[in-house]
């Protein structure tokens, strides 16, 4: 079964084989189990029902929130050649008709659909059709618990009472434990399996800047993206009209950018999202009631404009860069009035002790000291014993000094304030400012008046949020938010223990630099003139067929293409992402571009050319990374010429490349494996200790020897 699963994923998807647990989750589901699927957003849920659908003899029917996010996997799916459709207002009552006559005749595999709807179709069309399979998409709203409830989710529970026979796969992205419980209660799932893959996105940079001010954070991010020209980003902001206010300001600066929130007519929303699917908008400033519909994996950077409510929301957020695999950049931004605000609204509503508590986990990881990825994944139940190296802690560690005098400072001015007043004016105070309000209650008079003018409001800021953090203070919500000295303060006001504090990081560094974590991709600089005639065709083809330019061929794909530079149809579907189906309409113009740009040839030129020219330079003494850089191809793909020209007997030896120690290690590895489809497979059995080139070198040996046929690696 696992074998004809991995066909399909071939043939429709391009992929050689299944991310982590994907093998395991469709099995399940082909055993007619119950299935809840935790997995990163970009991590490949969707796999996990799609090709149970193509393998089952009937229907897969996929509950989904949004009309967008339907149409935007229909299209995907469309694209891929596999029948998909999608029931929703959006269609007229003849083109629901068509649709449903196609699903009972077996011409649709997978079907889309609200809650709502399905709801309604309970008794009527439900009955009728073939389902085989109920996919819940988004499966997090189920639960009151989650970050992102909705009432119409927790009508789902019929569908086991009306079809305890048909399994049921529950997916979301962001669940904590209580959550997860909360899912499988909902559904009425029955002895589910349950598969949590790591919440780890290592190719997103984590960034938290604190003690900018609005003003100074919008110069910032128009600074961030000019340096970012026609990367796709989304910024998150609490209020609506901060969103607009950005988006103007982005504008003036000649940015591509529109506004999305939900007090916009549905029609411009509408259009917001259609333009930036399409690469006609560059940025989105928006709350959080943009995103769950976007399945653009090309989005490269995520800012938050203040501080979420919460790690669920944050990490969804956040997920929605970099879906491609390429590193991709995200940024918060974060204050004192941020944290008051948001306080505010949690303690509003039913859930005040939960979403008080889920906003205090947020605070930490805004204030950490240590590797936020450690914090994030700790959240979702993950130890990591290694530290990131991709976040800005990592790269800036933090300075730690005893602060108990500063700490002193604050509180006995606090204190002789009789702990009534706030952030601001206790800052005030201790910078001595001459502000009205200050005089009229005299406060200039107290004896720390001005004790920390030789800080600025910005490091005098931080300096609170830590000891919010310490617990050493703490805000009085229910008296104007007024700071209140907590016991453990008191200890040190009164040099009890000391307060040990962190160097403030007012201008952060900028985010790791891209380049040099882009792993396979590490070399794209070389080939960036490729990669955007490649994303120019793209867009032609998108433009055509009125799909998201993704749909075709994501970034990644082209990445890879513009890195491999393919020659042939067999080369070409190596290539990530790339399967038969697209391969017979896109290919052909893709292969076109390549050879055009690095060979100057026609497609038609017979491949034993570029086997030539690697020879030359081999026969002059060139080692394969000056190969390389000469012909501006990779590494990779030197090291396989080399191998194929000693196979045909142009290269005598290849010894100095593999030890014999070393072809005993990849032929134990090919009697264990069987059939190699990707030297990955080799390289991920002996535990990453061969190289990639080594072990396309030991297989080399092996065929010339007779013991293995490698056939077209």
């Amino acid at each position: 079964m696992i074998l004809q699963a991995a066909s399909l994923l071939k043939k429709h998807y391009g992929y050689d084989q299944f991310r982590p647990m994907q093998a395991e989750v469709i099995q399940c589901v082909m055993d007619k189990k119950d299935v809840v699927v935790l997995m990163p957003t970009g991590g490949g849920k969707s796999i996990c029902f799609q090709i149970p659908s193509l393998l089952l003899p009937g229907l897969c029917v996929v509950v989904s929130p949004l009309i967008s996010l339907m149409k935007d996997q229909v299209d995907a799916l469309n694209s891929n050649d596999i029948p998909a459709a999608y029931l929703n207002s959006s269609l007229s009552s003849g083109e629901e008709e068509n649709i449903i006559t196609k699903c009972l005749k077996g011409q649709i595999k997978l079907l889309y659909i609200s809650p709502e709807r399905l709801v309604q179709e309970m008794n009527r069309l439900l009955t009728k059709l073939p389902i085989q399979l109920f996919a819940i998409d988004e499966a997090h709203c189920i639960s009151s618990w989650g970050h992102d409830f909705r009432p119409e989710y927790t009508q789902l529970k019929f569908l086991k009472e009306h079809f305890p026979s048909i399994p049921v796969i529950a997916l979301t992205a962001t669940a904590d434990k209580t959550t997860r419980r909360d899912i499988v209660k909902q559904l009425n799932l029955l002895n589910p399996e349950v598969f949590v893959a790591s919440f780890n996105r290592p190719n997103l940079s984590l960034s938290v800047k604190s003690g900018i001010k609005p003003k100074e954070r919008i110069k910032d991010i128009i600074e961030f993206i000019a340096d970012r020209e026609n990367e796709a980003g989304i910024i998150y902001c609490l209020s609506r009209a901060t969103t607009e206010k950005l988006r103007d300001a982005l504008k003036a600066k000649g940015i591509k950018a529109g506004c999305y929130h939900a007090g916009l007519p549905s029609e411009e929303r509408n259009k917001t999202q259609d333009d930036f699917i399409n690469d006609k908008l560059q940025v989105v400033c928006a709350t959080v009631a943009f995103g769950m519909g976007i399945d653009k994996s090309n989005v490269r950077w995520v800012i938050h404009f203040n501080l979420p409510k919460n790690i669920e929301g944050y990490y969804q957020e956040i997920g929605r860069a970099g879906r491609d695999g390429l590193n991709s950049d995200t940024i918060l931004y974060y204050n004192i009035a941020d944290l008051i605000m948001l306080t505010k609204f949690a303690q509003e509503g039913n859930l005040a002790k939960i979403n008080l508590e889920k906003l205090r986990r947020m605070q930490q990881f805004a204030e950490a000291d240590m590797c936020r990825r450690k914090i994030l994944l700790s959240y979702f139940g993950e130890t990591p014993q290694e530290n990131c190296g991709n976040c800005d802690v990592c790269e800036n560690p933090r300075q730690h000094f005893d602060g108990t005098l500063l700490v002193q400072k604050a509180l006995s001015a606090l204190m002789r304030m009789e702990e009534k007043v706030g952030t601001t004016m206790l800052i005030d105070v201790l910078r001595g400012s001459s502000k009205g309000e200050l005089i009229e209650h005299g406060y200039n008079k107290i004896k720390t008046y001005g004790a920390g003018a030789d800080l600025s409001f910005a490091i005098w800021e931080q300096y609170i949020l830590q000891m919010l953090n310490l617990g050493l203070i703490e805000i009085a919500y229910d008296e104007g938010f007024s700071l209140k000295i907590t016991e453990s303060g008191k200890e040190v006001l009164y040099s009890k223990r000391k307060a040990d504090l962190v160097q403030p990081q007012i201008k952060i560094a900028e985010p790791i630099e891209r380049k040099a974590k882009r792993g396979k991709y590490a070399e794209q600089s070389t080939g960036n003139d490729l990669f955007e005639a490649l994303r120019k065709l793209r867009k032609q083809f998108a433009d055509s067929e009125k799909l998201p330019a993704y749909i075709i061929f994501n970034d990644a794909t082209l990445r890879e293409m513009a890195s491999e530079k393919p020659l042939t149809e067999e080369e070409m579907l190596t290539i990530s992402g790339v399967g038969q189906h697209k391969f017979e309409k896109y290919g052909q113009a893709f292969l076109t571009i390549i050879h055009e740009m690095c060979y100057g040839i026609s497609a038609k030129t017979p491949k034993v050319n570029t086997y030539e020219e690697t020879l030359i330079l081999y026969k002059q003494n060139s080692s394969p990374k000056d190969i390389a850089l000469k012909r501006n191809l990779s590494v990779t793909t030197i090291y396989s010429h080399i191998a194929q020209l000693y196979l045909k007997g142009d290269i005598s030896s290849i010894e100095h490349f593999v030890s014999i120690e070393e072809v005993d290690r990849v032929k134990t590895a090919v009697n264990a494996i069987g059939k190699i489809e990707k030297l990955k497979e080799v390289f991920d059995f002996l535990n990453a200790e061969l190289d990639y080139s080594k072990i396309r070198m030991a297989l080399a040996c092996l065929e010339k020897n007779g013991e293995y046929n490698t056939g077209k690696n």
